[in-house]
This record gives C-alpha cells, structure tokens and sequence, in this order.
C-alpha cells in the first residue's frame, strides 16, 4: 500500500505565497517522479509541475516563473513553492507519484486564492 499525504494548503490572498508537501510512504517499487495537479471546480484536473528522482522538472506552461517543484528523495517528499498566487489558482491540489508501473494519488489539499 502506498500513501500520499499532501499539507500547507489553505487560504491566501491575491498575490500571496504558499508552499504545499507531499510525503509518501509504503511498498514503492522504485519511484520514478513525483508531482503536482489541481482540479478547480467545474474543470478537469491538470498538470501542475512534475520532478523526476534525477531532477528534471516540467512545468504547465502558464505557472512556470511562478510555481517552483523541488524534492528530497531520501524523505520522499516533494514541495510545491507557489508565487504571485492568482484566484484562478483556486483549486484541489493532488500530490501524484509515478513508479516504474503505477500512478499514485493523494487525497488532495484546498487551497483557495481571494480576490
């Protein structure tokens, strides 16, 4: 069993900062990236920002400069920086950890951006 467990959402305002965790734990067969992605009400869940356990990241075009993924593979966690937070960036953010053979998802974490 593989548990996801995201934290650091929560309310900020236009412009603010947060940073979100994702600590995973259990039976990995070998981890291939971790990252994020966020479902806002009405939308279809999205790509956020992927980290590989190499380092190389991908970032959805519209939050790069703005968003920052980092990782620490010997905690298996990985963090979301988020800047300059914008109410369109109001949504569920879901912690996701691909291994050589599975997708694993969180349970998600509200962060919500006032206007």
């Amino acid at each position: 069993q593989v548990q996801l467990v995201e934290s650091g959402g929560g309310l900020v305002q236009y412009g603010g900062s947060m940073r979100l965790s994702c600590a995973a734990s259990g039976s990995i067969f070998g981890i291939y990236a971790m990252g994020w992605y966020r479902q806002a009400p009405g939308k279809q869940r999205e790509l956020v920002a992927t980290i590989t356990n190499g380092g190389s990241t991908n970032y959805a075009d519209s939050l790069k400069g703005r968003f920052t993924i980092s990782g620490d593979n010997a905690k298996n966690t990985v963090y979301l920086q988020m800047n300059s937070l914008k109410p369109e960036d109001t949504a569920v953010y879901y912690c996701n950890l691909q291994s050589y053979n599975n997708y694993y998802w969180g349970q998600g974490t509200q962060v919500t951006v006032s206007s």
